[in-house]
């Protein structure tokens, strides 16, 4: 069985701006049909990359193709095959959901009755029939998401670059949005996500990599990412001193916390170093009064792959 090409494919894709350098050598690899996210602080090249791959602008040296076509030798095939949606809706709120999704329609010249059914069918997919009606200017941060995402769809692109998604919008929004996202990947959609919110893209991606200072310091899925960080602990705490005292004796690599009656013992995570552990606080008769297993998330792994305290600091004036 053969192999479909990658979605988004780049080697040693290199961008700067006079003397400051902000990609130096990217690589990256995108299968079709899932979901990407890069990840990386202000500043690290992330939007620069963005807008590479989107033929908004040009690299100053390295490979890239997009669905299949080299972005400098054919950027009309990937305009035609791309959709990129800011994190600033492009909705005209003049008119109603339904006539922002008409007039996309218009532009793609799909013609009245084609049209009108793909509208109609992107309404209801975006729970949107009700308020389709209404002028966009009343509509909710979520519902102005959902349809700027709509209108994206107009064209039927394969890759979607999603810059911010859920900026600004409520928990129940934001989950919607999630929702709709997975939907797209169901349906064979590429998306290529930035976001600021590390849950987002731990909840979302099949693979993130974390750009940092023009460089690609990581990539793998979020699991991955997170097994590379040490920090995995279980906290155990007890009822009074002398049960503190007992456990602290038998687990030798535990450290102690006084004033809440705590222990943190060392734990690679496993279900097997849990087990050990409760075996061990069973032997010994002792029962704490609460016990919770910590492991690094997507936080940990950013600040941890970002960490810019060795950089050399300012001279102070």
């Amino acid at each position: 069985m053969t192999t479909p090409p990658p979605a988004i494919e780049a080697r040693q894709v290199r961008k700067a701006y006079g003397d400051k350098v902000v990609l130096d050598g990217i690589d990256l690899q995108v299968p079709a049909g899932t979901i990407f996210s890069l990840l990386g602080p202000n500043g690290a090249g992330k939007t620069t990359m963005v807008n590479i791959l989107a033929t908004l602008i040009e690299a100053d040296g390295g490979d890239v193709r997009v669905a299949g076509h080299d972005v400098s030798t054919k950027a009309d095939a990937v305009r035609a095959a791309i959709s990129v949606t800011g994190q600033f809706a492009a909705v005209d709120n003049l008119l109603t959901g339904e006539e922002n999704l008409l007039m996309m329609a218009d532009l793609y010249h799909l013609g009245r009755r084609a049209g009108r059914r793909l509208v109609a069918e992107l309404l209801e997919k975006f729970d949107l029939v009700t308020a389709g009606k209404q002028q966009a200017l009343n509509y909710s941060g979520g519902m102005r998401r959902r349809l700027d995402l709509a209108m994206t769809l107009v064209g039927g692109p394969r890759i979607i670059f999603l810059d911010e998604p859920t900026t600004g919008l409520d928990p129940r929004s934001r989950h919607a949005m999630w929702d709709i996202v997975r939907d797209l990947v169901a349906d064979g959609v590429t998306v290529f996500l930035t976001t600021q919110y590390l849950e987002e893209a731990d909840q979302l991606a099949d693979r993130i990599a974390v750009l940092d200072g023009g460089r690609l310091v990581a990539e793998g899925s979020a699991d991955e990412l997170k097994r590379r960080i040490p920090g995995s602990h279980i906290r155990l705490e007890f009822m009074d001193a002398e049960g503190l005292e007992s456990a602290a004796r038998i687990l030798d690599a535990a450290s102690r916390d006084e004033k809440t009656l705590g222990l943190r013992v060392p734990t690679d995570g496993s279900v097997h170093s849990l087990r050990n552990l409760l075996d061990q606080l069973d032997e010994a008769l002792l029962e704490p009064a609460k016990l919770t297993v910590h492991t690094p998330d997507l936080d940990d792994v950013f600040l941890a792959l970002t960490d810019r305290t060795r950089m050399p600091k300012e001279p102070t004036r």
